[in-house]
């Protein structure tokens, strides 16, 4: 198996879906010097770059499915790391949540970016078994077990916003799954019909409230938001955004983002900082690029020899899909503002690393497609 696999290594490996990933971390970090020009985060995000494609490399030739055996032992670990960042002293708590833990010499690392790879291992040992017949109850409930765990612990940080990430891991598993459509459908009417109603018992109740419940509003009635209140994130936003037009701003004036008139210009709102500097054209190519990794990756599952292998990318894939939709959302002003990085681009070396690793993965899948 190993010669076999020698002999395909350079011409399998994906290389056209690891230049693209460097690309887009390139294009962030220079869009990061933009948005922050006086700090020193896009040097931070180059230097994870680096770090973040040895680990792609060394996760690419190792043999993804002896790291799926692995699955329960990583998951276990993984749930450890999110009780372990809710320990106060062990756990940094920043804009009131707990979510970072302090590595002395190395800054810090966000273990709910990291679990997402054996959440997806898990669904994917399970639900990867040859099937004969549609979905059943008993698999349903397992899996969403597997991913109730992570997600009760990441809402007791608080953060909602990487809570919600986890959702679609599952839920492409599931459709992949033989799931029943009608059962798919009737989740989709529910979750439609039922968001206004969701939404109204949240206000009764005082579930929903204070800046959770005017993020919301602001999204519903933008012109009647307090532009100077919970809704400053959003309309500094769309104001952002709005200043790029066609081609962006020139000569290096980006006042919204190095004025900081926008919040978290490196991070949360890193696309609108790019709609500010390369303007629509610019917006339009970073979200090709995106499809254009996202499409290779399809491919690669398709290509995959087994199907746990096509799991395992697939849920990737969903989980990227959606975290470019919420980002994109918010900037643009039409999704509450709720912390979700987009890959790739918002400056943090625990996101770059996290989805350096799951591409790791799909690469490994890849090149273990002739080997039985």
């Amino acid at each position: 198996m190993v010669a076999i696999l020698r002999k395909r290594t350079l011409r399998d490996f994906d290389w056209l879906v690891a230049l693209f990933a460097i690309a887009i971390v390139c294009f962030g970090a220079w869009e990061i010097h933009n948005a922050q020009p006086t700090e020193t985060f896009w040097q931070k995000q180059l230097i994870g770059l680096g770090i973040a494609f040895v680990f792609m490399l060394a996760i690419a030739f190792s043999d993804y499915r002896r790291l799926v055996e692995l699955a329960p032992f990583l998951y276990v670990f993984g749930l450890m790391l999110l009780i372990i960042v809710l320990v106060p002293g062990i756990g940094m708590k920043i804009n009131g949540q707990r979510c970072w833990i302090k590595l002395p010499g190395a800054g810090q690392f966000q273990p709910s970016e990291f679990v997402k790879i054996p959440v997806v291992l898990m669904l994917a040992r399970y639900f990867g078994k040859h099937r004969t017949g549609g979905l059943t109850w008993k698999e349903f409930i397992v899996g969403s077990v597997i991913l109730a765990l992570p997600m009760g612990l990441i809402m007791l940080e608080p953060d909602v916003g990487q809570a919600i990430t986890y959702v679609p891991l599952l839920a492409i598993v599931l459709f992949l799954s033989s799931v029943r459509m009608w059962i798919v459908a009737a989740v989709l009417v529910g979750m439609i019909a039922g968001a206004p109603l969701a939404y109204t018992v949240g206000v009764k109740t005082g579930l929903l409230h204070g800046y959770k419940l005017e993020r919301i509003n602001v999204i519903l009635d933008p012109e009647n938001a307090d532009k100077r209140g919970f809704g400053y994130h959003t309309w500094q936003s769309m104001v952002t955004v709005g200043e790029g037009g066609l081609t962006g701003t020139h000569g290096g004036d980006y006042s919204q983002s190095s004025l900081k008139f926008l919040p978290e210009p490196h991070t949360d709102f890193i696309f609108a900082v790019v709609a500010e500097t390369t303007g629509f054209v610019g917006c339009l190519l970073l979200l090709g690029s995106y499809a254009f990794l996202l499409t290779r990756l399809i491919t690669d599952a398709r290509r995959s020899r087994d199907r746990t292998g096509m799991l395992v990318i697939m849920a990737i894939v969903g989980g990227l899909i959606f975290q470019i939709f919420i980002n994109v959302g918010m900037a643009l002003g039409m999704l509450p503002v709720i912390g979700v990085p987009l890959p790739l681009m918002s400056a943090g070396l625990s996101s770059v690393l996290a989805t350096f690793i799951a591409i790791g993965f799909a690469i490994s899948v890849q090149l273990r497609r002739f080997v039985n």
